[in-house]
């Protein structure tokens, strides 16, 4: 974790540097009002201690406002820097070109104003653009037919929730829209592939009374994912299970008697105390194979080992980038983003885009999701 906050704030710090740079280059400002500057994107660097000091606090209202203005801020700051980048690339491949072909372009290379002020413009844009489509929460619908369902089950249907991340940011409204939408689809399951909180717990439990209520006819399943470790492991177990899921930590569960649900703890827990350290291969060797299998995991990473042990592997964890092109960088890790991929005949994977947001509450190219998963037989 120490590791992983210094790398965090080099890069974040990095970012900021960048922009000061661009605006200054754009302004030519003075020293006083670059000393503001300075000290307001220090600020903005240090948001998330501020915000995490602050809710461990009890100062609830302020963690929210900064939360909402800091992390809104964090996003579009990315955008500025992808586009100012381009921008950037595209006057040294001028310069490069005038150089060699000993030609004027100085013509053709925007100024330093409008080289600050388009990019500013366009994430701005994006940014508000991304706000809404953030809450736009779409329904995926994936159709599997198997011989491992028997026909009086046909349609037997599964519903995925991924990366709700209930905290400051994620509340009442938006866990409404996942709700309406989960209840609306009636299903004989209900899964949760991690994430589903983020920070600290101790006054959302209320929230918990919503997901409560949907009462699915074989049961709730959920497995840990990176932020239930950060959050507290056992807040966050406390609070899934009052919501009212069985957690699966290295153990498997029959359902209906048709299906096998196994789920592991995500890998950041090794880190932590109380992790479940258990072989994926391990764990799915000793089920059936006439049963329809699915491994719940919250990282779309596929142990090579336990292809085809496994019918469907059910992940989340990446949002498809959340803001694009950050979908880019995720994708030189997880090739695997989103959606449905057949790794054999038998195994299976499908990667959900996350139903709430980490950090910016901003989705671009990424929009949110509740997953319909519906087993035909094919007997």
């Amino acid at each position: 974790m120490t590791l992983f906050l210094f790398t965090f704030f080099i890069i974040y710090g990095g970012m900021h540097l960048y922009a000061f740079l661009k605006a200054k280059a754009a302004f030519a400002f003075h020293a006083r009002r670059g000393v503001l500057i300075a000290v307001w994107m220090l600020i903005m660097i240090v948001t998330p201690v501020i915000i995490h000091v602050a809710e461990n606090a009890g100062f609830e209202l302020f963690a929210i406002v900064m939360s909402y203005s800091g992390y809104t801020w964090m996003g579009v700051l990315f955008l500025f820097i992808c586009v100012s980048l381009v921008i950037d690339i595209y006057r040294l491949i001028l310069y490069v070109a005038g150089s060699v072909m000993k030609k004027d372009v100085y013509l053709f290379m925007p100024p330093a104003n409008l080289s600050f002020f388009i990019p500013l413009l366009i994430s701005i844009t994006i940014g508000i653009y991304g706000y809404f489509e953030a809450r736009n929460i779409r329904t995926e619908r994936i159709v599997i037919k198997t011989s491992k369902i028997p026909e009086e089950f046909n349609g037997f249907k599964i519903v995925q929730v991924s990366d709700v991340h209930i905290g400051l940011i994620v509340r009442e409204g938006r866990l409404g829209k996942i709700f309406d939408i989960v209840k609306s689809e009636n299903p004989d399951i209900l899964v949760s592939t991690g994430d589903l909180v983020d920070g600290q717990i101790d006054n959302l439990q209320r929230l918990a009374e919503i997901f409560r209520q949907i009462k699915p006819g074989y049961g709730k399943f959920a497995v840990t994912g990176n932020h239930e470790f950060y959050a507290g492991l056992e807040q966050a177990l406390n609070f899934t299970e009052k919501a009212g899921f069985t957690v699966l930590r290295g153990e498997s569960m029959e359902v209906a008697g048709i299906i096998y649900i196994a789920g592991v703890d995500d890998p950041a827990g090794k880190y932590y105390k109380n992790y479940n350290d258990v072989s994926e291969k391990e764990l799915l060797e000793k089920l059936p194979r006439d049963k329809f299998i699915i491994l719940m995991k919250h990282r779309p990473l596929v142990d090579e080992e336990a292809i085809g042990l496994f019918d469907l592997q059910l992940s989340g964890h990446v949002h498809k980038g959340q803001i694009f092109p950050f979908s880019l960088i995720t994708g030189l890790y997880y090739p695997a983003q989103a959606g449905f991929e057949k790794l054999t005949d038998i195994s299976s994977l499908y990667v959900s885009r996350g139903s709430g947001t980490w950090g910016p509450p901003i989705r671009f190219l990424s929009p949110p999701e509740v997953t319909v998963i519906e087993l035909i037989s094919d007997m």
